[in-house]
């Protein structure tokens, strides 16, 4: 692509960028000036709008990335190992089991401490 092509491009998918900011301003905007009319169709217009942006946006360079972007993430998460419920389910109760633990821990600390102050401070009764 020569440099005349590129500053084409990219005009061209700032426009695209500014007509689907516009849209979804647009589409925010009759939402609400038409607030007599049924929440369906108001709704309807602000999904389709969206919609059309999306797609607007979807064909400018960086749309087309950022798509690669999310096909790219879809591969890897089919790649993860998730665990399975016996397992999900025994490290769920590890952590509430150390959870409680911990607490009565810090709790008896806290007590000590409280003790060693008053102690000290000559508070004891």
């Amino acid at each position: 692509m020569s440099e005349q092509d590129t500053s084409t491009s990219r005009v061209f998918d700032t426009v695209k960028l500014i007509i689907a900011i516009v849209f979804i301003i647009a589409s925010l905007v009759v939402y609400y000036y038409f607030s007599q009319e049924s929440q369906l169709y108001r709704v309807l217009g602000v999904v389709g709008a969206s919609i059309i942006a999306l797609g607007l946006t979807a064909t400018t360079h960086r749309g087309r990335h950022l798509l690669g972007f999310f096909r790219e993430v879809r591969t890897e998460l089919k790649k993860v190992v998730w665990p399975t419920r016996p397992e999900t389910t025994q490290t769920t109760l590890i952590v509430l089991v150390m959870v409680f633990v911990v607490g009565i821990v810090l709790w008896l600390f806290d007590m000590f401490f409280f003790w060693g102050i008053q102690t000290l401070s000559g508070q004891v009764s």
